[in-house]
């Protein structure tokens, strides 16, 4: 097992109050809990946080998630049991995710607009980029999971 490298959240305690913000404004902002959940364990995956996976299958699981979508997030993409709308925000969800490899493409942008207001989207971004954060803060950091 992998020993934790440092705790940023003791280290810079305004950081994380900052990112706290940004959290808590996306989970104030409308967007479905369950869709939010799905996107950060699709984010999560696709960035191998360890952390953030066991914290966020967690939550989706007591949110009422069902153990066949959580397992199938990794091939939502041939997996019948997922919206429109989730299809369209996981997708987006990845291309923001690899945004280096992808840069985000029209097509995969014009899918979110077909199923999502303009306010939606940009929510849906925000909530992309912060579980990215909170990833790329655990994997540094080595956050262990909890429980």
């Amino acid at each position: 097992m992998m020993e934790a490298r440092m705790d940023v959240y003791k280290l810079l305690p305004g950081a994380f109050k900052a990112m706290m913000g940004l959290q808590t404004f996306v989970n104030e902002s409308g967007l479905d809990k369950t869709l939010g959940e799905l996107i950060k364990i699709r984010a999560s995956q696709i960035n191998g946080c360890a952390f953030c996976l066991n914290m966020h299958t967690k939550e989706a699981r007591q949110m009422g998630e069902t153990e066949q979508r959580i397992y199938g997030l990794s091939a939502w993409q041939e997996a019948p049991y997922y919206t429109d709308k989730e299809r369209a925000a996981l997708a987006l969800t990845e291309a923001v995710t690899l945004v280096s490899e992808s840069r985000v493409p029209d097509e995969v942008y014009k899918a979110a607009q077909a199923v999502f207001s303009e306010q939606e989207i940009a929510t849906i971004v925000m909530a992309i980029v912060v579980i990215n954060s909170w990833n790329r803060i655990a994997i540094t950091s080595r956050t262990q999971p909890q429980g």
